[in-house]
Formats: structure tokens, C-alpha cells, sequence
């Protein structure tokens, strides 16, 4: 079968913060504005969803001169949807967190 028939696996760092509910920051470089609007000990996840983006390929010379074949492969993303303090709910990338616990 091809590669695009097979089901997606949910990384386990994935899967621990989808088993908690909660969330917080994996590291204090997130801007400030973000982290203000949710709760600083832990925030609560609403769920999750995996994100494929698709790359591309370039096999003419004329489009990016010497470059006749440029390839920018397919990105996997998963992203965890976070209930803010105010009710609202953004969608964030999954690297940014960790589970609450960890």
C-alpha cells in the first residue's frame, strides 16, 4: 500500500499531554502576550489534531535557476488545542508543551 494509506501514530509526547487534559510551557521562550492568556500552573487541552503540510517539488530550471529539481518535503504537525483563561481556545504546536506532571 502507499505510504499516504497508513494511519498516522500519535507520539508519545503526544499522547502523554492528550492523557493528562493539562498542559504547560515546555520552556519560558514563549512570548509573553501567549503565556498571559492562559493559567500559569497548568491549561487545560481541548484536544488535538494532527496537521499535514504538504511540501513541494520544483523540477523547472526557468522557476529557480539552478536549482532544476528543488524538493521541500511534507512537515507533520501536532497541534493542541488550549482553553485560555478567558474561554477562548487557540490552537498551539505540540513541541511548545509538555504534560502537567512532567
Amino acid at each position: 500500500m502507499a505510504e499516504n494509506d497508513q494511519l498516522t501514530t500519535v507520539p508519545p509526547e503526544v499522547a502523554a499531554i492528550a492523557k493528562a487534559g493539562y498542559a504547560i510551557w515546555a520552556s519560558d521562550d514563549i512570548d509573553h502576550a501567549l503565556k498571559s492568556k492562559f493559567d500559569a500552573d497548568r491549561i487545560k487541552v481541548a484536544g488535538i489534531r494532527h496537521v499535514r503540510v504538504w511540501g513541494i517539488q520544483v523540477d523547472d530550471e526557468r522557476e529557480l535557476p539552478g536549482l532544476e529539481r528543488t524538493q521541500i518535503p511534507d512537515e507533520e504537525i501536532w497541534e493542541v488545542n488550549l482553553v485560555s483563561k478567558s474561554g477562548s481556545r487557540y490552537e498551539v504546536d505540540s513541541r511548545l508543551l509538555k504534560p502537567v506532571g512532567s
